[in-house]
């Protein structure tokens, strides 16, 4: 399997970058709790807060479950683990007083609050960014929302699928409408959520560096529409500038050719050439002397003669497997590879010599509590790689509640007769 095991807690792992550094999380679902985890894999202490029985929604977005000892689905979802590792769960209720005052006490101490609340949401409990940075200026507090807090739909709800139709993004994903299977397509997996908490981690270390000369923290308003929106990138510089509106075209690219998948004796590959240079090293490794042609010399006569080029390279890419053509290709600096399914992605030896797959312990003594049957998760590893204060694996994505007594002691200073008080009356 190659799976790539956690250091054991014993092991003293280095400093990660952000030690030191406390994260309050009241975020679920997927756009902020990629941010807090980017923040955790760092070194960051994150807390995340969730609902006591219920926990973050995608604890429950399944199938698929995580199997028990036995192979049996549980009642814990696959999903959660994709965005929680190095989080440590602690169960409140805020919808409580005394479950606002345990948060408003922990924000007090933190450096970071992260939450996802529809805009205003918060600010009936007390724990808006007004109410929190009063009592913590120092705190950087970030908002994510569908919308933003200002603008006429500041109050809609938000989700990715319905912010990739908006903007645009999905009316250049898929085929042409002419073409079998055409019309608008959701990219594969919540991009937008992917990418806001990418930009939510990055406006994060910016508030705290500028925290450094100021002395005080500050509010961030992070988007779903603004950041699809910025994420069109040349698509959307093309239609500001030009007044060119893209349009769907499969796989392949609106400037450049070619950049797309072509037909192989076995199936399909794909080549990304991007510039003239690979272009001629495959013409001469496929044998034609198409780089002579005036019509595809250059990659701006290749896009205005698509139409004759292609067909012209499927005849010759059917010649050959798919492995054949990496393998003739692979020493001439000419970008191809095979279209994976997610199985063979993992089983790549670039894949596996990277250790891109991790296994956690969830109860590093090997023995979960009563009723608690998932003990090993593993997850996909942090792509971040810095050469003196690496990304450690601390916590594997959490059990509901599972630190809610460590942190409150260590955090709050409160006692166990506190505790089993507030657990007594559904506070915790």
């Amino acid at each position: 399997m190659n799976t790539t095991t956690s250091p054991s807690s014993s092991s003293s792992p280095a400093a990660g970058a952000l030690d030191g550094l406390r994260v309050l999380d009241l975020s679920r679902v997927l756009a902020g709790p990629w941010c807090t985890q980017n923040l955790a894999d760092l070194g960051a202490d994150v807390v995340k807060i969730e609902k006591p029985g219920a926990g973050d929604d995608t604890r429950h977005w399944g199938p698929p479950f995580f199997p028990d000892e036995h192979g049996q689905p549980t009642d814990e979802a696959c999903y959660f683990a994709a965005c929680n590792r190095n989080k440590r769960s602690v169960t409140v209720d805020m919808a409580t007083p005394e479950g606002q005052q345990l948060i408003r006490q922990l924000a007090s101490s933190s450096d970071v609050v992260v939450e996802n609340f529809k805009t205003g949401g918060l600010a009936r409990y007390g724990l808006d960014y007004a109410s929190l940075s009063a009592l913590n200026p120092r705190l950087v507090y970030c908002s994510v929302t569908g919308f933003g807090h200002t603008g006429p739909y500041a109050q809609r709800a938000g989700y990715d699928l319905l912010v990739q139709a908006m903007s645009g993004l999905m009316s250049i994903t898929g085929h042409a409408d002419g073409e079998a299977g055409g019309g608008p397509l959701r990219v594969g997996v919540a991009v937008i959520d992917l990418f806001t908490g990418m930009y939510a981690t990055t406006a994060i270390l910016a508030a705290l560096h500028a925290r450094e000369r100021t002395g005080r923290g500050q509010h961030i308003d992070i988007a779903l529409l603004d950041v699809a929106m910025a994420t069109l990138a040349n698509q959307g510089a093309s239609f500001l500038n030009a007044g060119v509106v893209p349009q769907r075209q499969g796989n392949s690219h609106p400037s450049l050719v070619p950049y797309q998948d072509f037909p192989t004796q076995d199936g399909r590959m794909l080549l990304a050439i991007g510039n003239d240079g690979q272009f001629a090293r495959f013409c001469e490794a496929a044998g034609t002397d198409w780089a002579g042609d005036a019509r595809f010399a250059t990659n701006a006569a290749r896009v205005r003669h698509r139409q004759a080029l292609v067909p012209l390279m499927s005849e010759v890419t059917r010649q050959r497997p798919t492995a054949a053509w990496i393998a003739l290709l692979e020493d001439k600096a000419v970008p191809c590879g095979p279209i994976n399914d997610i199985g063979q992605a993992f089983d790549d030896p670039q894949v596996r010599a990277r250790g891109l797959r991790v296994a956690q312990q969830r109860w590093p003594d090997g023995t979960p509590p009563a009723g608690r049957a998932v003990n090993t998760v593993v997850s996909t590893a942090s792509p971040l790689r810095l050469s003196d204060t690496p990304v450690q694996l601390r916590h594997a994505p959490p059990a509901l509640g599972q630190h809610t007594e460590e942190v409150l002691r260590e955090h709050l200073g409160l006692d166990g007769e506190r505790l089993a008080a507030l657990r007594a009356r559904g506070v915790v």
